[in-house]
Protein backbone atom coordinates (compact mmCIF):
# COMPACT_ATOMS: atom_id res chain seq x y z
CA UNK A 1 0.00 0.00 0.00
CA UNK A 2 2.44 3.07 0.72
CA UNK A 3 4.68 1.48 -1.62
CA UNK A 4 1.99 2.11 -4.06
CA UNK A 5 1.09 5.64 -2.60
CA UNK A 6 4.96 6.42 -3.09
CA UNK A 7 5.12 5.18 -6.99
CA UNK A 8 2.14 7.29 -7.37
CA UNK A 9 4.08 10.28 -5.24
CA UNK A 10 7.39 10.46 -6.96
CA UNK A 11 5.40 9.80 -10.39
CA UNK A 12 3.59 12.91 -9.96
CA UNK A 13 6.38 14.99 -8.81
CA UNK A 14 8.03 14.09 -11.62
CA UNK A 15 5.69 15.59 -13.99
CA UNK A 16 5.34 18.63 -11.86
CA UNK A 17 9.50 18.84 -12.61
CA UNK A 18 9.22 18.72 -16.57
CA UNK A 19 6.29 21.57 -16.80
CA UNK A 20 8.04 23.58 -14.14
CA UNK A 21 11.40 23.02 -16.22
CA UNK A 22 9.30 23.43 -19.81
CA UNK A 23 8.28 26.56 -18.59
CA UNK A 24 11.05 28.57 -17.84
CA UNK A 25 12.42 29.44 -21.19
CA UNK A 26 16.06 28.33 -20.55
CA UNK A 27 17.64 27.00 -24.29
CA UNK A 28 18.76 23.55 -24.67
CA UNK A 29 22.22 23.11 -25.69
CA UNK A 30 21.40 19.64 -26.76
CA UNK A 31 20.97 18.90 -30.55
CA UNK A 32 19.52 15.65 -30.06
CA UNK A 33 16.32 16.84 -28.39
CA UNK A 34 12.84 17.15 -30.50
CA UNK A 35 12.61 20.26 -32.39
CA UNK A 36 9.78 21.92 -34.57
CA UNK A 37 8.29 21.70 -37.91
CA UNK A 38 7.80 25.08 -38.46
CA UNK A 39 4.86 26.60 -38.53
CA UNK A 40 2.69 23.73 -38.88
CA UNK A 41 4.00 23.17 -35.18
CA UNK A 42 3.08 26.58 -33.98
CA UNK A 43 6.18 27.49 -32.11
CA UNK A 44 9.12 27.44 -34.62
CA UNK A 45 12.67 26.26 -33.10
CA UNK A 46 15.38 29.18 -33.44
CA UNK A 47 18.76 27.96 -33.13
CA UNK A 48 21.57 30.04 -32.03
CA UNK A 49 25.25 29.47 -31.38
CA UNK A 50 25.87 30.31 -27.59
CA UNK A 51 29.67 30.95 -28.40
CA UNK A 52 29.26 34.26 -31.21
CA UNK A 53 29.14 37.64 -29.90
CA UNK A 54 27.69 40.28 -30.30
CA UNK A 55 25.41 38.41 -32.98
CA UNK A 56 24.13 35.09 -30.29
CA UNK A 57 25.05 34.35 -26.74
CA UNK A 58 24.01 33.33 -23.54
CA UNK A 59 24.14 35.91 -20.77
CA UNK A 60 25.42 35.05 -17.45
CA UNK A 61 21.46 34.42 -16.18
CA UNK A 62 21.38 31.95 -19.28
CA UNK A 63 19.13 33.87 -20.80
CA UNK A 64 20.24 34.43 -24.72
CA UNK A 65 21.03 37.97 -26.09
CA UNK A 66 22.75 39.26 -28.96
CA UNK A 67 21.91 41.32 -32.24
CA UNK A 68 20.23 37.94 -33.95
CA UNK A 69 18.49 37.35 -31.16
CA UNK A 70 17.13 40.85 -30.36
CA UNK A 71 15.92 40.71 -34.21
CA UNK A 72 14.40 37.50 -34.16
CA UNK A 73 12.20 38.50 -31.25
CA UNK A 74 11.23 41.96 -32.90
CA UNK A 75 10.87 39.75 -36.29
CA UNK A 76 8.76 36.85 -34.30
CA UNK A 77 6.01 39.51 -32.44
CA UNK A 78 5.92 41.95 -36.14
CA UNK A 79 4.49 38.43 -37.61
CA UNK A 80 2.81 36.87 -34.88
CA UNK A 81 4.93 33.63 -34.39
CA UNK A 82 5.57 31.82 -31.32
CA UNK A 83 9.18 30.46 -30.62
CA UNK A 84 11.76 29.47 -28.60
CA UNK A 85 15.73 29.46 -28.51
CA UNK A 86 17.65 26.65 -28.63
CA UNK A 87 21.96 26.59 -28.31
CA UNK A 88 23.25 24.06 -30.84
CA UNK A 89 26.62 23.33 -31.93
CA UNK A 90 27.65 25.00 -34.76
CA UNK A 91 29.49 22.20 -36.07
CA UNK A 92 26.34 20.55 -36.56
CA UNK A 93 24.16 23.88 -36.33
CA UNK A 94 23.23 22.86 -40.65
CA UNK A 95 22.53 19.08 -40.09
CA UNK A 96 19.77 20.02 -36.75
CA UNK A 97 18.30 22.04 -39.20
CA UNK A 98 17.83 19.30 -41.97
CA UNK A 99 17.29 17.48 -39.41
CA UNK A 100 13.87 19.20 -38.14
CA UNK A 101 15.65 19.93 -34.54
CA UNK A 102 15.30 23.58 -35.12
CA UNK A 103 13.01 25.22 -38.16
CA UNK A 104 15.70 28.49 -38.04
CA UNK A 105 19.47 29.38 -38.04
CA UNK A 106 19.43 33.07 -37.06
CA UNK A 107 22.96 33.09 -35.79
CA UNK A 108 24.91 34.85 -38.32
CA UNK A 109 25.21 32.41 -41.25
CA UNK A 110 27.36 33.36 -44.32
CA UNK A 111 25.24 32.48 -47.13
CA UNK A 112 27.56 30.26 -49.80
CA UNK A 113 26.91 28.55 -52.79
CA UNK A 114 27.16 25.07 -50.73
CA UNK A 115 24.85 25.71 -47.94
CA UNK A 116 21.78 27.40 -50.32
CA UNK A 117 21.96 24.61 -52.25
CA UNK A 118 20.32 22.77 -48.99
CA UNK A 119 18.38 25.74 -47.24
CA UNK A 120 16.77 28.69 -48.19
CA UNK A 121 17.93 31.50 -47.26
CA UNK A 122 16.34 35.04 -45.97
CA UNK A 123 17.38 38.46 -48.09
CA UNK A 124 20.97 39.37 -46.93
CA UNK A 125 20.66 40.94 -43.17
CA UNK A 126 24.14 42.30 -42.64
CA UNK A 127 27.54 42.00 -44.29
CA UNK A 128 31.16 42.01 -42.60
CA UNK A 129 34.69 41.31 -43.01
CA UNK A 130 37.07 38.56 -41.74
CA UNK A 131 39.37 39.96 -38.47
CA UNK A 132 42.41 39.26 -37.17
CA UNK A 133 43.67 39.11 -33.38
CA UNK A 134 47.25 38.34 -32.04
CA UNK A 135 48.65 38.49 -28.60
CA UNK A 136 49.31 41.70 -27.02
CA UNK A 137 52.14 43.61 -28.24
CA UNK A 138 52.97 40.82 -31.02
CA UNK A 139 55.54 41.63 -33.76
CA UNK A 140 53.26 39.51 -36.18
CA UNK A 141 51.90 42.11 -38.78
CA UNK A 142 49.10 41.04 -41.10
CA UNK A 143 51.59 40.94 -44.26
CA UNK A 144 52.75 37.82 -42.66
CA UNK A 145 49.64 36.44 -41.87
CA UNK A 146 48.61 36.81 -45.82
CA UNK A 147 52.23 35.66 -46.86
CA UNK A 148 51.64 32.64 -44.76
CA UNK A 149 54.25 33.27 -42.20
CA UNK A 150 52.19 32.45 -38.84
CA UNK A 151 50.35 29.28 -37.73
CA UNK A 152 46.66 30.63 -37.96
CA UNK A 153 44.05 29.19 -36.08
CA UNK A 154 39.98 29.36 -37.43
CA UNK A 155 37.20 27.51 -36.36
CA UNK A 156 35.90 24.69 -38.42
CA UNK A 157 32.76 24.41 -40.17
CA UNK A 158 32.82 28.06 -40.41
CA UNK A 159 32.98 30.13 -44.04
CA UNK A 160 36.52 31.63 -42.41
CA UNK A 161 38.39 28.28 -42.55
CA UNK A 162 37.02 28.29 -46.25
CA UNK A 163 38.54 31.37 -46.99
CA UNK A 164 41.42 30.20 -45.29
CA UNK A 165 42.19 27.38 -47.44
CA UNK A 166 41.00 28.50 -50.56
CA UNK A 167 43.10 32.04 -50.27
CA UNK A 168 46.08 30.42 -48.58
CA UNK A 169 46.53 27.03 -48.55
CA UNK A 170 45.49 25.41 -51.59
CA UNK A 171 47.22 28.21 -53.39
CA UNK A 172 50.55 26.86 -51.78
CA UNK A 173 51.19 30.52 -49.41
CA UNK A 174 50.21 28.97 -46.05
CA UNK A 175 51.19 24.96 -45.15
CA UNK A 176 48.28 23.13 -43.88
CA UNK A 177 50.31 22.32 -41.16
CA UNK A 178 50.32 25.90 -40.03
CA UNK A 179 46.36 25.77 -40.16
CA UNK A 180 44.76 25.08 -36.28
CA UNK A 181 40.77 24.38 -36.69
CA UNK A 182 38.94 24.93 -33.34
CA UNK A 183 35.28 23.57 -32.31
CA UNK A 184 34.55 27.27 -31.59
CA UNK A 185 36.50 30.98 -31.56
CA UNK A 186 36.41 30.82 -27.89
CA UNK A 187 39.21 27.84 -28.29
CA UNK A 188 41.10 29.72 -30.62
CA UNK A 189 41.57 32.31 -28.78
CA UNK A 190 43.13 30.39 -25.85
CA UNK A 191 44.96 28.87 -28.35
CA UNK A 192 46.95 31.87 -29.24
CA UNK A 193 47.26 33.41 -25.39
CA UNK A 194 49.09 29.46 -24.69
CA UNK A 195 50.99 30.64 -28.16
CA UNK A 196 50.25 27.54 -29.87
CA UNK A 197 49.09 29.70 -32.38
CA UNK A 198 50.32 32.75 -33.82
CA UNK A 199 46.95 34.34 -35.15
CA UNK A 200 42.98 33.99 -34.96
CA UNK A 201 41.16 35.02 -37.43
CA UNK A 202 36.90 35.01 -37.16
CA UNK A 203 34.25 37.30 -38.31
CA UNK A 204 35.58 40.78 -37.32
CA UNK A 205 32.23 41.46 -34.59
CA UNK A 206 32.96 38.79 -32.93
CA UNK A 207 36.67 38.86 -32.85
CA UNK A 208 36.56 42.33 -31.31
CA UNK A 209 33.80 41.38 -28.84
CA UNK A 210 35.60 38.05 -27.62
CA UNK A 211 38.99 39.73 -26.98
CA UNK A 212 37.62 43.19 -25.09
CA UNK A 213 39.75 43.69 -21.99
CA UNK A 214 41.69 40.65 -22.64
CA UNK A 215 45.57 40.54 -23.46
CA UNK A 216 45.02 40.67 -27.58
CA UNK A 217 45.16 43.17 -29.93
CA UNK A 218 42.81 43.55 -33.05
CA UNK A 219 45.27 43.63 -36.06
CA UNK A 220 43.01 44.09 -38.63
CA UNK A 221 40.12 43.05 -41.49
CA UNK A 222 40.56 41.00 -44.42
CA UNK A 223 37.82 42.30 -46.99
CA UNK A 224 35.44 39.05 -47.67
CA UNK A 225 32.19 40.66 -47.90
CA UNK A 226 30.49 38.02 -45.20
CA UNK A 227 26.64 37.87 -46.26
CA UNK A 228 24.56 37.07 -43.01
CA UNK A 229 21.22 35.78 -43.70
CA UNK A 230 18.60 33.82 -41.68
CA UNK A 231 18.35 29.73 -42.95
CA UNK A 232 15.27 27.74 -43.05
CA UNK A 233 14.38 24.29 -44.78
CA UNK A 234 13.43 24.65 -48.23
CA UNK A 235 9.81 23.76 -47.80
CA UNK A 236 9.43 26.40 -45.31
CA UNK A 237 8.24 28.67 -48.12
CA UNK A 238 5.31 30.15 -45.14
CA UNK A 239 7.83 30.69 -42.74
CA UNK A 240 10.46 32.04 -45.02
CA UNK A 241 8.41 34.82 -46.10
CA UNK A 242 7.27 35.56 -43.02
CA UNK A 243 10.81 36.26 -41.85
CA UNK A 244 11.67 38.25 -44.98
CA UNK A 245 8.60 40.89 -44.06
CA UNK A 246 9.55 40.98 -40.78
CA UNK A 247 13.16 42.01 -41.76
CA UNK A 248 11.91 44.43 -43.90
CA UNK A 249 10.00 45.88 -41.17
CA UNK A 250 12.53 45.70 -38.92
CA UNK A 251 15.07 47.26 -40.92
CA UNK A 252 12.51 50.39 -41.55
CA UNK A 253 11.83 50.62 -37.87
CA UNK A 254 14.03 52.99 -35.00
CA UNK A 255 14.77 49.67 -33.69
CA UNK A 256 16.76 48.41 -36.62
CA UNK A 257 19.20 51.53 -35.70
CA UNK A 258 18.84 51.41 -32.22
CA UNK A 259 19.87 47.29 -32.44
CA UNK A 260 23.13 47.98 -35.06
CA UNK A 261 24.49 51.17 -32.15
CA UNK A 262 23.65 49.00 -28.78
CA UNK A 263 25.90 46.10 -30.48
CA UNK A 264 28.07 48.57 -32.13
CA UNK A 265 27.79 46.92 -35.43
CA UNK A 266 28.09 50.07 -37.16
CA UNK A 267 32.02 50.61 -36.41
CA UNK A 268 32.73 46.85 -36.95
Amino acid sequence: MHKKILTVSLLAIAVIAVVIAGCTGTPSADPGNPGGNGIANGKIIVGIDEKYPPYTYIDKNGVPGGFDVESMKWIAEDQGLDYEFKTVEWNSMLQALLDKKIDVIYSGMSVTPDRAEKVAFSEVYWVTNEGVAVKHNSPVTMDDVKTGKVIIGVPRASTTADWVKENLVNTGILSSARLELFDDFPSALAALESGRIEAAIYDTPTVIDSIEGKDFDFLGTIETGEKYAVAVRKDDTELLGKINAGLINLKASPRWNELVTEYKLSKR
